[in-house]
C-alpha cells in the first residue's frame, strides 16, 4: 500500500510542475461539467450501489441522505462548478510591489500551494467541488474519500480526468485513492511528508480529531462547531428570535448551527422567553443556567459547565444568562472554538466592540451562524472551514488555496 500511495504521490508532484492558463483551467472545468450532464445515468446509477450498501451496513438515515446524488444535486453540483469557473484565478497576482532606497525592486505575488490531500467523509459532492478548487488554484489533489460513498467519488474522480486528458493537461492534477482499507488514512498523515503539502480533512470530529493528532503534515481544518448567538440588551425581538430560530432549526447537522445562546440578563423576560418558547416549540431541547430556568417559564433541564463545551449536531440549545457584553465574550472566547459567533444588537458601537473582541474566525452582527459556508460567501465553494490561528482562517475557497512568494529584481546591485 504504501508504495502506492508514494507512487501516486509522485505523480502529484509532475503535475505540479505544469503551470495551466486560466483559460485552459476554465476549459477543463467545462468540459468536466459537460461530462456530469452527459454521464448523469451512470453517476446515479453508481450511486445506487453506494446507497444499497449503506443499508446494508445498517447507516443511520440523515447519513444516508448525505450519501444520495439525485438529479437535484447533481445539478447543484454543476452549479457550484459554474461558479468556480466564472472566478478570477488566484494564482500569479500581484499583491504588492514596491522599490527600496538600496535598489531592489519587490513583487508580492500569489502562487499555488502545492499538493494537497484531502480526507473526507459521506457527501460525494466535496468530491467535485474539492477537485474544482484545487485545480483551478494550480494544486494537484489526492483524494481520500469514505468508503461509504466508494462508487460514487470513484466516477466523478474519473469524469474530471477524463477532461484533463481532452484538454491535454497532466490527469493527475487530481487522483482519487481506490483503496478501501483504513491503513491508508495513517500512512497518509505520518509518511507521505515528501509526496503532500497540505492535508485537509472533512467529516466528523473523530476524523478531524485523529488527522489533527497524528498527522506530520500541515492541517487546514476545524475540529469542532461550537458557535453563539449572544442576544445583547438592544436587540430587537423579531430580528433576534428570527435569528436565533434559523441559527439553531435550519440544519441542526452542519458545524455553523448555533449551539449556545447567550442572553443579557435584562432582556430575558421581554425577549428571551420568545425565543426560547418559539425553539420549543419547533422540537428544540433547551437547556438553562439557574437565572434562564427561574424566568422562563417552562420546566428545562439545568445546564453543567461540561454544557458549554457541546457541539450538539441536534435540536439541542445551552442558554447562558451574562451582565453584559463583555461577559458574552469572556464566555465565548473560553468555550468557543473560533469558528462563528454571532451579536444580535441594534446598538452599532456593541456590535463593532464585539465584532472586534471575540477571537472567531468568522464574527457576524445580526447574522445566522449558519451562513458560515464559503458558497454563501460568494467563494464557489469550499474545501473546508480553518479555525487555525494562522491563515488561512474562516471559509477555505479558492482565494485561500493560495500562498505566495517575493520575486526580487535589480540592475546588478549586491550587498555591501
Amino acid at each position: 500500500m504504501k508504495k502506492i500511495l508514494f507512487k501516486i504521490g509522485r505523480r502529484s508532484k509532475k503535475a505540479f510542475n505544469y503551470q495551466i492558463n486560466e483559460k485552459k483551467k476554465n476549459k477543463v472545468l467545462n468540459d468536466y461539467s459537460r461530462l456530469i450532464i452527459k454521464n448523469k445515468n451512470l453517476i446515479i446509477k453508481e450511486n445506487k450501489k453506494d446507497i444499497k450498501n449503506a443499508h446494508k451496513k445498517k447507516i443511520k438515515e440523515n447519513l444516508i441522505d448525505r450519501l444520495l446524488l439525485s438529479e437535484r444535486k447533481i445539478f447543484d453540483i454543476i452549479r457550484s462548478i459554474k461558479k468556480i469557473i466564472k472566478l478570477k484565478d488566484p494564482t500569479n497576482v500581484v499583491l504588492k510591489k514596491w522599490k527600496r532606497p538600496n535598489g531592489l525592486s519587490i513583487s508580492k505575488i500569489t502562487i499555488p500551494i502545492g499538493v494537497i490531500g484531502v480526507i473526507y467523509e459521506s457527501r460525494p459532492n466535496v468530491t467535485s467541488d474539492v477537485a474544482s478548487l484545487c485545480f483551478k488554484s494550480g494544486n494537484p489533489v489526492i483524494l481520500k474519500g469514505g468508503s461509504e460513498a466508494f462508487y460514487s467519488n470513484l466516477i466523478l474522480s474519473k469524469l474530471f480526468r477524463k477532461s484533463l486528458k481532452k484538454n491535454n493537461v497532466n490527469e493527475d492534477f487530481v487522483q482519487f485513492i481506490n483503496i478501501k482499507k483504513k491503513q491508508i488514512v495513517d500512512i497518509m498523515l505520518t509518511k507521505m511528508n515528501n509526496h503532500i503539502d497540505v492535508i485537509i480533512p472533512r467529516g466528523g470530529k473523530n476524523l478531524v480529531k485523529k488527522v489533527q493528532n497524528i498527522s506530520t503534515i500541515t492541517t487546514i481544518g476545524h475540529l469542532e462547531g461550537i458557535c453563539h448567538s449572544y442576544v445583547d440588551k438592544d436587540a430587537d425581538s423579531k430580528i433576534a428570535t428570527r435569528i436565533i430560530h434559523n441559527a439553531k432549526l435550519r440544519n441542526t447537522a452542519i458545524c455553523g448551527a448555533t449551539e449556545t445562546i447567550l442572553l443579557h440578563e435584562k432582556i430575558i423576560k421581554r425577549i428571551g422567553n420568545q425565543i426560547l418558547k418559539n425553539l420549543s416549540e419547533n422540537g428544540c431541547k433547551i437547556i438553562g443556567d439557574n437565572k434562564i430556568r427561574k424566568f422562563y417559564d417552562k420546566e428545562i433541564k439545568k445546564a453543567s459547565i461540561n454544557d458549554w463545551s457541546k457541539e450538539y449536531l441536534a435540536p439541542i440549545v445551552s442558554v447562558k444568562s451574562v451582565k453584559n457584553i463583555d461577559e458574552a465574550i469572556l464566555h465565548i472566547n473560553k468555550y468557543g472554538t473560533m469558528h462563528t459567533d454571532c451579536i444580535i444588537t441594534q446598538n452599532k458601537t456593541s456590535a463593532k466592540k464585539f465584532l472586534n473582541e471575540v477571537k472567531s474566525s468568522i464574527a457576524m452582527h445580526n447574522t445566522s451562524t449558519q451562513f458560515a459556508d464559503g458558497g454563501e460567501f460568494g467563494f464557489g465553494g469550499e474545501v473546508g472551514i480553518s479555525t487555525n490561528v494562522l491563515p488561512p482562517r474562516g471559509p477555505v475557497g479558492l482565494n485561500e488555496l493560495v500562498s505566495y512568494k517575493y520575486q526580487i529584481t535589480s540592475s546588478g546591485k549586491i550587498r555591501k
